[in-house]
């Protein structure tokens, strides 16, 4: 069997998989979007928004057989999702007592409904451990292991701030000494006016949005920090100030970084998940923007047909989607995408990339999930220093570190060949990936390499 069959099929089978963060998915045939799952799944305690299901309506339906639809599952409308796709999507609020899967299957049973599914919750599981690039402190970043960016830089590739990257994850603090300036500042909407310039629904996103907050404000931990490490951390990998005699630097010196947030204190649900996708789709579709990817350190959940199709759309765009593989199960232990998938990581879109971890020795990370289909590289994801709150610098272990890596090397793949499609860029990513031992025997990816940015700049 094709790889992308089994890829879907596997998709239907909507696992759900544990509050873990970090997703993956390997090298994919185009993908298509696959037919509604048979019934949802029965979701684990703490997987899914209690009360609440996601249905995405057929293209004209009048609003009677909405309301018809809606009254199978006893079900109210609390948000009407602004999304690029066809059809309304409807963020539905069910009455307690009622299961979750038990109104999906009643919405799907109208004729309206395309699909209904649960409003899956998603969560970032990165550890701390106890500043840098002088000191050795960044390895992912030289050679050896890392991501041999070093060499990169050495040889005059350094990035863009022509290049647009989306951070889907907590948010950002944008004013970080090592941030300062590498975030993007919304053109199109004037700051502050509380209008909605742009005509995009969101006002004054003037760094990106909060989706889990519903306001502009991407960063919330204020001066004494605590919220948005995660976020900040990823972004300070994929491109955090280089030669400012302090602290870290990125893949990237140079890049614009613009923030999703819509991962809070209770993690982040498929609505928002899908919010974010688009948005970065309509910035790149309507204004230009040479967004490249978006990077995406975090998973669990089941199969959502909303979230494929905004990753599709996405596609569609020329954005990359780099994904996390996942940090396996509650014990610490990595789990194998081929037969458990990961989400988002294991959608079929031909346009994610998903990223293991490995250690500085080059081992598999003893948490990464891995899979010879369904997993495309490795990259660092141990002990790898970066940006945190409030103007901080934190050490973390995850595939979601490992993610930004990988993120940050397409960013500085599209600075140095401009005008390059996503595929295009992906297949230097993959084509380049140094074969590692540990990822070519019991625990695979599909390329069995890592990350190596600097090779890649050659195909």
């Amino acid at each position: 069997m094709q790889r992308s069959s089994r890829r879907i099929l596997r998709g239907l089978v909507a696992v759900a998989a544990g509050l873990v963060l970090f997703g993956g998915a390997g090298t994919r045939a185009e993908a298509q979007p696959g037919p509604t799952p048979p019934g949802p799944a029965v979701p684990s305690q703490g997987t899914v928004v209690p009360n609440e299901v996601l249905v995405q309506f057929r293209p004209t339906t009048p609003e009677p057989q909405k309301a018809d639809a809606r009254g199978r599952a006893r079900a109210t409308l609390q948000e009407r999702l602004r999304t690029l796709g066809p059809g309304d999507l409807e963020l539905l609020t069910i009455p307690p007592g009622l299961l979750v899967a038990d109104a999906v299957r009643a919405l799907q049973s109208h004729p309206a409904v395309q699909f209904a599914e649960p409003n899956w919750l998603y969560e970032h599981q990165a550890t701390a451990t106890d500043s840098y690039y002088a000191n050795g402190s960044l390895w992912g970043l030289k050679g050896g292991f890392g991501s041999n960016a070093a060499a990169a830089w050495a040889a005059g590739a350094t990035g863009s701030a022509a290049v647009y990257v989306g951070v889907i994850d907590e948010g950002i603090q944008f004013d970080h000494p090592d941030l300062a300036g590498q975030i993007w500042t919304n053109p199109y909407d004037a700051a502050g006016d509380g209008v909605d310039n742009d005509a995009n629904g969101y006002v004054d996103d003037v760094h990106g949005w909060d989706f889990d907050g519903g306001d502009n404000t991407i960063y919330d931990g204020g001066a004494r920090g605590g919220l948005d490490d995660h976020g900040t951390h990823v972004a300070g990998t994929i491109g955090a100030k280089a030669n400012n005699g302090s602290g870290v630097v990125g893949v990237n010196w140079n890049v614009t970084l613009i923030s999703a947030k819509f991962l809070g204190r209770r993690g982040g649900t498929t609505a928002n998940a899908v919010k974010a996708v688009d948005y970065f789709t309509d910035l790149k579709t309507r204004h230009g923007l040479d967004i490249v990817a978006t990077n995406n350190s975090w998973g669990g959940g089941g199969y959502s047909q909303a979230l494929f199709d905004a990753i599709e759309r996405a596609k569609a765009a020329d954005i990359l989607f780099i994904a996390a593989a996942g940090n396996g199960d509650r014990f610490g232990r990595g789990l194998n995408n081929d037969t458990t998938p990961h989400y988002p990581a294991s959608y079929a879109n031909a346009n994610i990339i998903a990223v293991a971890a490995i250690d500085s020795g080059g081992a598999k990370a003893s948490f990464s999930n891995y899979g010879a289909t369904s997993v495309d590289l490795g990259a660092p994801g141990v002990s790898v220093w970066s940006t945190t709150a409030y103007n901080g610098y934190s050490s973390y272990n995850g595939t979601s570190m490992a993610t930004p890596h990988v993120t940050g090397a397409v960013a500085l793949y599209a600075a140095t060949h401009p005008g390059t499609t996503a595929a295009q860029i992906k297949s230097a990513i993959l084509t380049s990936a140094v074969p590692t031992p540990a990822l070519a025997g019991q625990t695979p990816v599909a390329t069995g390499g890592r990350l190596e940015a600097f090779a890649a700049l050659s195909k």
